[in-house]
């Protein structure tokens, strides 16, 4: 399996210079907030968000350079997904994340929650600084949707009824959303064409959804130490997954365990043992590889080059995390 990083190639010198950026764009005039930015910021983390944009703006300027715009709004992209993990983390009550002791964790809640605050209001006066008004209200967009995905997230626990596209949607909010809008506002800055901004948002929807699918099966399928917190952890909060909602059409007896939020002991092993014993994680499996064809498919309005191909291999990638 390629290591996510090997992708990035075209845009491996654009992402150094986005690392130290990131650190001077926090600034140093809160001690502590630049601690808490300094310790999130160097987490390391797949920095799969701005490589996409980057990608994408490279992918779309063949001709000449990418603008300090574009730079830009790469950082605001990283920015908007590290302050909703700041807060993701805290509602989720996690100590670790990316094998490193999370923000709330080290600082307490308080800070952690205003470290979120500001990251949001540093990336919206970046945001409104870009001086183009439909960016603004893509990636404004965005922030409204993450809230709405948490919420929705934090409705639904151990609700057994739910649907595929009650889930998909809620993917599309938490995770989906941030790539679609600014994948589509990297092509408004290059000025591309209506259509062809129209693809690269369907290509960020449908790459979002796959990488939240697998997300999802991995929770299931993969080991505490490469996860970075316990397996199964989502389902034992009652965050009800592809592979949990494939499962339950097959094995009734789930639904029961679900509803009591496994309050009696062994229910949450029983609850793993059914999942693996159903079509549930090849279903899951089959719905991410739907969508990262579809994402690949809406690329095909660029011309090719090494960052349109590196944005099919990363497509390609998502889905071999799983194998």
């Amino acid at each position: 399996m390629t290591p996510a990083t090997s992708l990035f190639t075209p845009v491996e010198a654009d992402l150094r210079l986005l690392a130290d950026n990131l650190k001077q764009l926090v600034g140093n005039r809160h001690p502590i907030l630049f601690a808490a930015a300094e310790h999130l910021f160097g987490a390391g983390g797949k920095r799969i968000r701005p490589a996409i944009v980057l990608l994408i703006s490279r992918a779309t300027m063949l001709e000449q350079d990418i603008t300090p715009r574009h730079r830009r709004l790469a950082e605001i992209t990283e920015m908007i997904h590290t302050a909703s993990l700041v807060h993701d983390d805290v509602v989720d009550e996690s100590d670790v994340r990316r094998g490193v002791p999370t923000v709330h964790s080290l600082f307490g809640n308080r800070i952690a929650i205003l470290a979120g605050d500001f990251l949001f209001a540093q990336s919206s006066w970046y945001l409104a600084n870009l001086d183009n008004l439909e960016v603004v209200k893509l990636l404004s967009e965005v922030i409204m949707d993450l809230a709405t995905g948490e919420i929705q997230q934090g409705l639904n626990r151990f609700d057994a009824s739910i649907s595929i596209e009650t889930y998909l949607q809620k993917s599309y909010y938490k995770t989906a959303s941030l790539i679609a809008n600014s994948s589509k506002a990297a092509g408004l800055l290059s000025e591309v064409s209506r259509e062809t901004v129209e693809h690269l948002y369907s290509y960020g929807r449908h790459f979002g959804i796959a990488f939240q699918i697998v997300d999802d099966i991995l929770d299931f399928t993969s080991t505490t130490d490469t996860l970075g917190k316990p397996v199964g952890s989502d389902l034992k909060s009652g965050n009800l997954t592809a592979p949990v909602l494939f499962a339950l059409a097959q094995k009734p007896s789930l639904e029961v365990l679900i509803e009591r939020e496994f309050a009696q002991e062994g229910d949450l092993e029983q609850a793993l043992a059914l999942i693996q014993d159903s079509q549930g994680i090849q279903q899951a499996r089959d719905l991410a590889a739907h969508h990262a064809k579809l994402a690949i498919e809406h690329l095909a309005v660029l011309p090719p080059s090494e960052s349109h191909q590196a944005l099919i291999n990363i497509a390609e990638y998502t889905l071999s995390r799983l194998y």
